[in-house]
């Protein structure tokens, strides 16, 4: 790494570090420019010289507490004994740790960040690569994608190519676990149901399943076709 390449990794870190710091001790709403800048004893305008806007810095700050999740993911994944049990596995490990920390999960993946997130998930894994370590290969693609409707249709793939379900179904099925995972997220994230993290994704799960294990025997293409 040349010596200018590594001055700014060192400058993102201090400034992405104290980020994490402030969410650990005042939680995410509290994130602001100048607190950042203080407690990594910088001005404020130095920051934008290396991010745009807080909540970039936001996104990746929250993205150092993805890492249980993503260690954990491989675990879940590795007990399925085939793509559809694979595919819920990754839900309900997803579901779990969404719940449990709504405002990290709001950040990384539904908040506004403007043009290429993906692009800052590289970024951010370039500069932090030990998050990868315990990541299987065929998990990495997926973990890059920020996009839920991607990272959900990717593991809906593999169960379509071994014949798990129908070809005509993958869309509805990605889209109906989707729309079920936000309304629980957003009944969590803004403090609408009574619900703690646990009881919240065994009722998705619940859903999720339900959805998933009868698909085949749904007309999805015929359902849509009568609510036009």
């Amino acid at each position: 790494m040349k010596k200018k390449e590594m001055q700014l990794s060192r400058m993102w870190k201090y400034f992405v570090d104290a980020t994490a710091e402030i969410i650990e001790e005042e939680g995410v709403d509290n994130v602001t420019i100048r607190k950042v800048a203080d407690k990594a004893g910088y001005n404020s305008a130095t920051i934008y010289n290396y991010f745009s806007e807080i909540s970039h810095l936001i996104f990746f700050a929250s993205m150092k507490f993805l890492k249980n999740y993503t260690d954990e993911v491989a675990v879940y994944i590795e007990k399925g004994k085939d793509p559809i049990e694979k595919y819920l596995l990754a839900w309900e490990c997803f579901c779990h740790h969404s719940f449990k920390q709504p405002q990290i999960f709001n950040a990384v993946f539904i908040m506004d960040l403007g043009d290429q997130p993906e692009k800052m998930l590289e970024d951010y894994y370039k500069i932090y690569p030990s998050d990868l370590i315990n990541i299987p290969e065929e998990l990495k693609t997926i973990l890059f994608e920020r996009n839920v409707t991607k990272r959900g249709r990717s593991f809906l793939e593999i169960a379509l190519r071994e014949g798990y379900i129908k070809e005509e179904n993958v869309d509805a099925i990605n889209e109906l676990t989707i729309l079920v995972w936000q309304g629980m997220f957003t009944n969590i994230l803004n403090n609408r149901k009574s619900y703690d993290f646990q009881e919240a994704a065994n009722t998705t799960m619940n859903y999720i399943s339900a959805i998933v294990y009868n698909a085949n025997r749904f007309d999805f293409q015929r359902w849509n076709y009568a609510t036009q």
